[in-house]
């Protein structure tokens, strides 16, 4: 009996040292920590590596309900438009295994690309020198202009009939800034001092001659109010209107603020440059135009 239970107290023992050696294993391989702090590698020549080396996934924020641009197929839950094909185009020649797209709103995008959970934006991001100033931007793929989209029954045919209107205008965006530039240019807000930037704009207690805005988090919403009749008209740029545009809405006369589309990513991102040199070369040898007339935009 004694000789019985001082085999069992050995196999034991092993069992429990065999155990042990399979977790220390385990743990070494499921993480990529010690392999960089035992190189000690600069953290931006790393980042440099991981934009230029092949494999991994290049996350992408894009728009979902702008046809042409980015639209979520409710179906097929499949990416469609020109900025889809050219986050995947982007990502093919930088040697990246595959490309993860997330849905953003004018509101969101910049915070996800600033946490890092996005590389980079295609969302008809307009470029301008204050957003300049916190991200860099590729060489614009796309110009478009700013305009409102109105119910005809209404009788709104130019921006003289947005006097005393309430307009729906997406949160985080410029355009509301756009229309009230434009139409003081018009004379149509009497003596209203326009601020400088649209970063000095406020645009939740602007009332002037009656004309105010409501900001919404994304475009259906403001599409679904003006069916409703709780604001009267829709503006931002005019490829983004065209998707809900029907028999029974048109667009006002007017178009102003020509807005230019870049690729944006975090300033100073490795991968700036690399998106910059592709977009240049693809407006060069007509990718780009092709795209464009593919789905429609030109």
């Amino acid at each position: 009996m004694k000789l019985r239970n001082l085999f069992a107290a050995f196999a034991a023992g092993a069992m429990i040292l065999s155990f042990a050696g399979c977790s220390g294993s385990t743990s070494s391989t499921g993480s990529s920590e010690p392999s960089s702090a035992a190189g000690n590698t600069d953290s931006s020549s790393a980042a440099e590596d991981s934009t230029s080396a092949a494999g991994g996934i290049l996350k992408v924020g894009v728009k979902d309900a702008v046809i042409g641009f980015g639209y979520k197929d409710p179906l097929t839950g499949e990416y469609e438009g020109m900025e889809i094909e050219l986050a995947k185009k982007i990502a093919e020649s930088l040697g990246y295994d595959d490309v993860e797209f997330t849905t953003v709103t004018a509101a969101t995008r910049t915070e996800l690309l600033d946490s890092g959970d996005l590389d980079c934006v295609l969302a008809t991001f307009t470029i301008t020198e204050e957003r300049k100033k916190s991200w860099d931007f590729s060489t614009p793929y796309y110009t478009d202009a700013v305009t409102v989209l109105v119910e005809k029954s209404d009788g709104i045919t130019d921006l003289s009939g947005l006097v005393g209107k309430k307009v729906g205008v997406s949160t985080g965006s410029t355009s509301a800034y756009a229309l009230v530039k434009a139409m003081t240019e018009k004379g149509l807000l009497g003596d209203y001092a326009l601020p400088e930037t649209s970063a000095d704009f406020d645009i939740s207690s602007f009332n002037v001659e009656g004309t105010t805005f409501e900001q919404f988090g994304d475009y259906p919403a403001i599409s679904n109010a003006m069916t409703a009749g709780t604001v009267d008209a829709f503006c931002v740029d005019k490829s983004i209107l065209a998707t809900y545009k029907s028999d029974d809405r048109d667009y006002i006369t007017d178009t102003f603020s020509p807005q230019e589309y870049g690729v944006a990513t975090k300033k100073d991102s490795p991968l700036s440059s690399k998106i910059d040199d592709l977009v240049k070369g693809w407006l060069e040898d007509g990718t780009i135009s092709s795209l464009i007339s593919e789905f429609g935009l030109d």
